[in-house]
């Protein structure tokens, strides 16, 4: 038997969706406003997993020029019925004040890496919306509702059948769960075994109280009875372990007919610290015995680091390409932008070969026309590097190396020019808003040639390098 470790997806891959179709695994995951939107990742063995799509890539499927942090693309529900996949998000607008804005949608496709269709409205009375396929051929969308009222915005789960001929939502709305004492319900997926149909939800927030709750019903509108298992995946009650943030989970059945769970976790650089690299995708075994309530193969609600199974390859670990020398017709699909599609005008591998030529527009606070490409970071220990060429007229000409987190949230290693038009290297960090310059004055660079820029991470510790000749850092 082969061990899976956790996280199986790392860095900033949050809300996992999981489906089986054949021997092959599929992974969606949320990715807030960075373009284009969604992650899907393939596997066959459950460690081993490759990011093959992002399917939202153009306008007319995702438009979020302007969306605050953290909108946009919320919790996508993968599923595949009968030949066809099944994407449904959120693609939040606003989410500050008495009001949520939070329009959901359907895209379909035959072909998982090729494209998706043009996106289907379904409606926009909450979020993290999921689409159930029933064993007699219809088809149910499920998600949380907001409720304004008194500031109580979780208002429970609610039902409404799919018509794939209409293409909408058609008869009543049912109300079908109000949730556990945990709160702020969310993330619904719904299941059907042994005549029973198994409501997952996410609860107790998104920070270190999160969890996982497993509910069900004979009858699809309810009413559903908490499982006695409660919660079914947290570890809200253990502040020092490895997994933390555990919950908002969706489960897939294998080939041999044994259940998986995904969900998120995050890891903190201290006990319940800042958790840098986001929320990230874990794995944990299931056991579900007939007309019995699951439970996690680790015996309790507390999922493992270390996941014994029995087709996983031995030992194998997710990791992001680790090079990139800019010489390939298309741009390496582990880079997004912020809000805005890549495009030639911007961010062009044709303008200069061996480079990736970028054109300056907004700055790193802006929520519209950045020309920022950027990609993640996966582990507490890392280092990132770059050669730069650019030679900039004034102050407000700059290029550079950014660790960045939102608008809010970044440090920028720069090249710029002082009043006098000279090149230089600065370094400004953005904390909650608060700007700070790590040096009274710029440091002065030759005027002309390659600066090389680097980034070396160690927990929460950043220290950043520069380098007029290769490999002489400073």
């Amino acid at each position: 038997m082969s061990v899976i470790i956790n996280p199986i997806l790392k860095g900033f891959n949050p809300d996992p969706s999981i489906i089986r179709v054949g021997d092959d695994y599929y992974i969606a995951n949320s990715t807030f406003e960075w373009f284009p939107g969604v992650q899907i990742h393939h596997s066959k063995d459950l460690q081993n997993w490759k990011l093959i799509t992002r399917p939202l890539n153009r306008l007319s499927q995702l438009q979020m020029e302007g969306a605050p942090d953290s909108c946009g693309v919320w919790a996508p529900c993968l599923s595949y019925n009968k030949g066809i996949f099944y994407l449904v998000y959120s693609n939040v607008k606003s989410f500050a004040g008495v009001w949520k804005d939070t329009p959901n949608y359907l895209v379909t496709t035959k072909n998982i890496t090729g494209d998706w269709s043009d996106p289907i409205f379904l409606n926009a009375s909450g979020f993290d919306g999921s689409l159930f396929h029933d064993d007699d051929g219809r088809k149910w969308y499920l998600s949380m509702r907001i409720d304004h009222r008194k500031g109580k915005m979780f208002g429970g789960i609610i039902l409404q059948e799919y018509d794939m001929d209409k293409k909408k939502l058609i008869g009543p709305v049912k109300f079908i769960f109000e949730g556990s004492s945990l709160g702020l319900t969310e993330g619904p997926h719904l299941y059907k075994k042994d005549g029973f149909y198994y409501l997952i939800t996410a609860e107790g927030g998104t920070e270190y109280g999160h969890a996982a709750t497993m509910a069900r019903s004979k009858n699809i509108e309810g009413p559903y009875e908490l499982s006695p298992i409660h919660p079914f995946i947290s570890s809200r009650e253990n502040d020092n372990y490895y997994l933390q943030k555990s919950g908002h989970a969706d489960l897939v059945q294998t080939q041999d007919g044994k259940w998986l769970a995904v969900f998120l976790t995050a890891r903190p650089t201290t006990s319940r610290g800042l958790c840098i690299l986001g929320r990230e995708t874990s794995i944990e075994t299931v056991d579900w015995p007939t007309n019995e309530w699951p439970v996690l193969g680790s015996g309790n609600s507390l999922p493992r680091v270390e996941v014994p199974i029995n087709n996983a390859a031995t030992n194998g670990m997710y990791e992001l390409t680790t090079k990139d020398d800019f010489n390939t017709p298309e741009l390496n699909i582990n880079f997004q932008s912020l809000r805005i599609p890549i495009t030639e005008e911007w961010a062009s591998l044709k303008t200069r070969p061996g480079f990736l030529t970028l054109v300056g527009r907004d700055s790193l606070s802006s929520k519209y026309q950045q020309s920022l490409l950027a990609r993640r970071i996966d582990s507490l220990n890392m280092e990132a590097s770059t050669c730069l060429d650019f030679s900039p007229e004034t102050f407000q000409q700059m290029a550079g190396l950014v660790c960045f987190y939102n608008t809010a949230h970044f440090h920028y290693l720069h090249v710029s020019a002082n009043d006098e038009g000279k090149r230089c290297i600065q370094v400004i960090t953005h904390d909650h808003f608060e700007p700070f310059e790590a040096y009274q004055e710029p440091v002065c660079l030759p005027d002309e040639g390659v600066v090389f820029l680097k980034a070396t991470l160690n927990g929460a510790d950043l220290q950043f390098h520069y380098a007029i000749k290769e490999n002489e850092w400073i």
